[in-house]
């Protein structure tokens, strides 16, 4: 592991990380790091490596367009990484482990409670080998409670936490029930969440007016993250005490803030303001709208939100989605089409800030480059980068091992024996 990999001008330039994550929590974090301009060093399992390689179809194409063996799902968060194959279940595996970590500013990992230190991998015992060393463990539940020793899948955190119960529509409507998000947000959230306390450690130990000069250790938990991210959901809730429920697409505080069916579709708006809905009015020719007194305030059209559908519903039906585009995007009323994912990627803002990044693949397996989804953060001055694409497994091996100090002889040994 050594800061030659790092991008020269990345914010995290000479930070060296190694990833003992797998799936998505801990490769989201990890991944985070690594645009920054880590140096991130991805450890799998020989043959197999990550979980997520293998989470398929859909699979990556080679160059004649067929599919591999490679699953996309693994692309989503392992760029800018290096991937090398290490038995940790066997005493030279652990050592390398070890060397590894005593070499690095950051460990992140995603065991089971306690699952780490029979191999002697655990922080108490990696801290005595590099006090400077912060250390991540990503679970389910955290270290400790009731429920410390259970497995933890974003599926199961969303039912938990009360994201599944007030996402759908209402038991009563058609197609009601709780439903998850189409995306594991709760991982992808935890992985932020992960990144940023990171940082916060990393700021804490260097900080040149009273850096500590010492690293520390970070329980992150999916539930705890379930919970903090439900935001005024969980702020409404505690305020009444009154559990919020499921109402489709509608804001629970805001009015007019949903979809509609249009002439040929559906429109979003998303009306946040007393100022936002007069223009929408007058934009319509239904001033009157505004000034009735159970629509005069947003408080005043959550209360009277059924008679104020009742009006709008009609109206929006006669205008197609792009016509009532091209009538709101000009007077500030917040408007817009209800994509999907390809039509997402193919709107002229998305391809004008170059969301989509095609990374070549220079691992000799036949897939010629790979999509990836740009990293939004736009720093001036030390801007993402895009150095690798998400890697083959055991890509970088040898050449780890090599900064290690090992041989050619040495590294043969290890793969004859399958520690590596």
């Amino acid at each position: 592991m050594n800061a030659s990999a790092s991008t020269p001008t990345g914010a995290l330039a000479g930070i060296k990380v190694l990833d003992l994550s797998r799936v998505l929590a801990g490769p989201w974090c990890t991944q985070m790091l690594a645009d920054l301009g880590a140096d991130v060093v991805k450890v799998e399992r020989p043959v197999a490596g990550d979980d997520t390689r293998h989470w398929g179809p859909p699979f990556l194409k080679d160059e004649a367009g067929n599919d591999t063996r490679e699953a996309s799902y693994f692309t989503a968060c392992n760029r800018n990484k290096r991937s090398i194959t290490v038995d940790m279940g066997q005493p030279e595996g652990q050592a390398l482990l070890r060397r590894m970590a005593a070499q690095a500013d950051v460990v992140v990992e995603n065991f089971k409670v306690g699952g780490l230190a029979q191999y002697g991998l655990d922080y108490e015992s990696l801290k005595a080998l590099n006090p400077r060393l912060i250390y991540c463990s990503i679970t389910g539940f955290g270290q400790d409670g009731p429920y410390a020793e259970r497995a933890g899948y974003d599926l199961m955190v969303q039912a938990m936490c009360g994201l599944m119960s007030i996402t759908g529509h209402a038991d009563e409507a058609p197609g009601g029930g709780p439903l998850k998000v189409g995306v594991a947000v709760v991982d992808v959230f935890t992985g932020l969440y992960a990144s940023n306390a990171i940082l916060a450690a990393l700021n804490a130990r260097d900080n040149a007016h009273g850096g500590s000069g010492q690293g520390q250790y970070i329980d992150m938990a999916l539930l705890d993250v379930g919970m903090a991210v439900l935001a005024n959901q969980a702020a409404g809730f505690l305020a009444t005490g009154q559990a919020p429920g499921r109402a489709g697409n509608i804001h629970p505080s805001l009015a007019p803030y949903q979809d509609f069916a249009t002439a040929d579709g559906n429109v979003l708006l998303a009306i946040g303001n007393d100022g936002q809905f007069a223009r929408f009015c007058a934009a319509i020719g239904q001033e009157g709208w505004a000034q009735d007194a159970r629509f005069a305030t947003n408080t005043a059209r959550v209360h009277n939100r059924t008679a104020l559908l009742a009006l709008m519903q009609p109206v929006m039906r006669l205008r197609t989605t792009a016509q009532w585009i091209s009538l709101l995007e000009d007077k500030a009323v917040p408007c817009g089409p209800i994509n999907n994912v390809a039509q997402a990627f193919d709107d002229p803002q998305v391809r004008h800030r170059g969301i989509r990044k095609e990374l070549p693949r220079e691992a000799g397996d036949g897939i010629a480059q790979v999509a990836t989804v740009a990293n939004p953060m736009r720093l001036s001055a030390t801007p993402v980068s895009y150095r690798s694409a998400p890697p083959a497994l055991g890509q970088h091996t040898e050449a780890v091992l090599a900064e290690l100090g090992l041989d050619a002889a040495a590294v043969a040994d290890l793969r004859r024996k399958g520690v590596i």
